[in-house]
């Protein structure tokens, strides 16, 4: 693993966060990172979930999003205390060449699924909007998203989280605005608490919400995020120790950056959480037994003809800031990855139109957009474990964080996280592989 110093509190603060800076202004890159959250790929898989099985994988969503909110603050910390991002520290620790590229192999095919997911949505959603052919929507979802990623290279963080974060708050009214017309039964989504399954069917849906939910790539961001927006720690003075001693003062810059970022990850996972749940809800109480409901042409139908007009088109415009918004976030963490992990850097509109290609060849084809869906995010969801496990282990590591190091329970909550992930897609390939 690698052996990054750190110190554990300058004193003279750190690059682009001075000492004054406090609360709202220090708010954002979780948020940004959110947007993973609410991407197409969540929209197919609650909507799915909650037409097929009702309430019954509630519990599903609150567990993902409890989950994500560990992952998030631990990927943020990294970044802050270090200055670093995930990929990097990964980079510099896998010393064999073929490790390195066998690991940044399989983190790109899962930056890839993202992909898919969220061009597929925003084609779906052009094509309900203004009848556009899926392949001329998933071009213009790409070429937007070029523009959104040249706002950050640009402009900075700052200016990137703005128009992120405004296209969240459309996502969310867009998403939630249903339940408004047609609340779910109280009793019955209490009741979806319990956690069961009743199929393969439901063990595959679950994957595909916690796919959805906590996904690789938004861990592989958040850390590059975080260094991004609040640079790197100051460096120690010739012959200081690998790890000082801390200043008397009882709150570091390094310290209030991480309180703060508790609470940007924990607003991020409240407003995802609430649009995650309500799908699933809004889908649960509606759509139940409606005729096509297992694909978003047919649920925004559904939603149109059962919930009215202004709530359908609703729907689509928060699919559309969806994937729109998603997809920038997507690009921006598959050239972390490549940067961090083989040290190369390419063109941002060249990679992007590199990644745009899987998601164009299955538009093209006339794949079921749904269906793509909902596959790109069981395929996330087996790629959480590469992402998770040196997380974790990263920020246990008092040679890196120094004392910041994750605390024992944290740790263990992590452990266990990850236990359970690993062990939900072993039950699940092995539905897929027996048929069962």
């Amino acid at each position: 693993m690698p052996k990054t110093t750190v110190i554990d509190a300058p004193p003279s603060g750190r690059a682009g966060a001075p000492a004054s800076a406090r609360g709202v202004a220090l708010l954002g890159p979780a948020l940004v990172a959110g947007v993973a959250y609410v991407d197409p790929g969540n929209v197919a898989s609650n909507m799915t979930a909650g037409a097929g099985y009702g309430y019954l994988l509630v519990w599903v969503v609150v567990v993902a999003n409890v989950i994500a909110w560990l992952v998030q603050y631990l990927s943020a910390k990294l970044g802050i205390v270090t200055g670093r991002s995930l990929p990097e520290l990964l980079g510099d620790g896998l010393r064999n060449r073929f490790a390195r590229r066998a690991y940044w192999l399989q983190a790109e095919l899962v930056a890839m699924a993202t992909d898919i997911a969220e061009v597929i949505g925003g084609a779906v959603a052009l094509q309900l909007l203004f009848g556009l052919p899926l392949l001329l929507g998933g071009l213009i979802t790409g070429a937007v998203s070029m523009a959104l990623l040249a706002v950050q290279g640009r402009r900075g963080a700052r200016p990137f989280e703005f128009v992120v974060i405004g296209l969240l708050a459309v996502v969310t009214v867009g998403f939630l605005a249903g339940l408004l017309v047609a609340p779910p039964d109280p009793a019955a989504a209490l009741g979806g608490l319990t956690p069961r399954f009743t199929d393969s069917g439901s063990v595959l849906l679950a994957a595909s919400i916690l796919g959805a939910t906590i996904m690789p790539h938004a861990i592989y961001a958040h850390s590059a995020l975080a260094r991004d927006r609040f640079g790197t720690p100051a460096a120690p003075s010739a012959g200081t120790a690998s790890v000082a001693t801390p200043p008397p003062a009882p709150r570091t810059p390094i310290a209030r950056l991480l309180a703060v970022t508790r609470w940007d990850v924990t607003l991020a996972m409240v407003v995802a959480g609430a649009v995650n749940l309500g799908m699933l809800l809004l889908a649960a109480a509606t759509l139940p037994g409606v005729e096509g409901t297992d694909s978003l042409e047919g649920a925004h139908a559904a939603i149109s003809a059962q919930l009215g007009p202004l709530i359908g088109t609703l729907f689509a415009v928060g699919l559309l800031a969806s994937g729109l918004a998603s997809t920038a976030v997507g690009a921006y963490a598959g050239a972390e990855i490549m940067h961090g992990l083989l040290r190369v850097r390419i063109a941002m509109p060249v990679r992007r139109l590199i990644t745009l290609i899987p998601a164009l060849v299955i538009l093209g084809l006339g794949v079921d957009p749904t269906f793509a869906l909902v596959l790109s995010q069981v395929a996330l969801s087996f790629g959480i474990p590469f992402a998770l496990i040196p997380l974790v282990a990263l920020t246990a590591r008092r040679r890196i964080l120094g004392t910041y190091a994750n605390r024992p329970w944290t740790t263990v909550a992590g452990i266990v996280a990850v236990t359970l992930l690993i062990a939900l897609n072993a039950v699940l390939l092995w539905l897929l592989l027996t048929g069962s």
